[in-house]
């Protein structure tokens, strides 16, 4: 990884043309070619960057930029298209470069996979009387993700780690589907998200669908930190 703070402008061209005017930033250079420009806001993206993978050439200034105050030339060009990057360097302040190793990648927690294992594990947060008859119960348009049996009959669970519109949607194209089906039919709707946006819940309740609210760090057997009466 090599860090270079420098004064410089920048010139985009490819599939558009973009320009940043000469000001103090931050240039990543990373091992697997990507170059990324940073100021000091936008959080974590990057003004302007090429994606790997990419070639970087240093060059010195013609004599019109050395006229201009630059002092080194950075072209990143992509190799799989026409793509280019020009980075006119008037000023180093710092550089640093450190070999960071492998990484072993982010693991995530909470996706909905978890929440899918852990609801069919702890299948009464759906309410007294239900059993799980399967997880990934398939359909013609893809699966539905817990199928349980609850007092009134067959309940399909779509699961969400927050939930919205396009979720209450997909649950309803499932419903349609298994209902025509005279062995589950009927079969009702639960719509289960660690949260569920007002929309979300409107439309559901419209269609007669029950939303279920997990709270994923007591699914696992930790406390979540928010107030409970009891």
């Amino acid at each position: 990884m090599r860090l270079v703070i420098a004064s410089c402008s920048v010139n985009y061209s490819g599939r558009l043309n973009a320009h940043l005017a000469l000001a103090k930033r931050l240039i990543m250079v990373k091992a697997d070619g990507a170059v990324l420009i940073h100021s000091d806001g936008g959080s974590y993206k990057p003004l302007n960057w090429m994606s790997p993978p990419a070639v970087l050439r240093v060059t010195e200034p013609d004599e019109h930029q050395s006229k201009a105050g630059i002092e080194q030339v950075w072209t990143v060009s992509a190799e799989k298209s026409d793509d280019q990057l020009s980075i006119l360097i008037s000023e180093v302040h710092h550089e640093i470069s450190h070999e960071l190793g492998a990484d072993p990648g982010l693991v995530k927690d909470g996706v909905e996979a978890d929440l899918q294992r852990l609801l069919a594990e702890q299948i009464e947060r759906l309410g007294d009387g239900h059993t799980l008859i399967r997880r990934e119960h398939a359909t013609p348009i893809g699966p539905v993700d817990i199928l349980a049996k609850g007092p009134s009959g067959v309940v399909a669970v779509e699961l969400k780690r927050r939930g919205d519109i396009d979720g209450v949607e997909q649950l309803s194209r499932y419903l349609e589907l298994l209902n025509r089906d005279p062995l589950l039919s009927p079969v009702a709707g639960v719509f289960a998200a660690q949260q569920i946006k007002p929309q979300a819940r409107t439309l559901a309740e419209d269609r007669g669908i029950r939303c279920v609210v997990l709270d994923y760090e007591d699914m696992k057997g930790e406390e979540s930190g928010a107030p409970r009466l009891f």
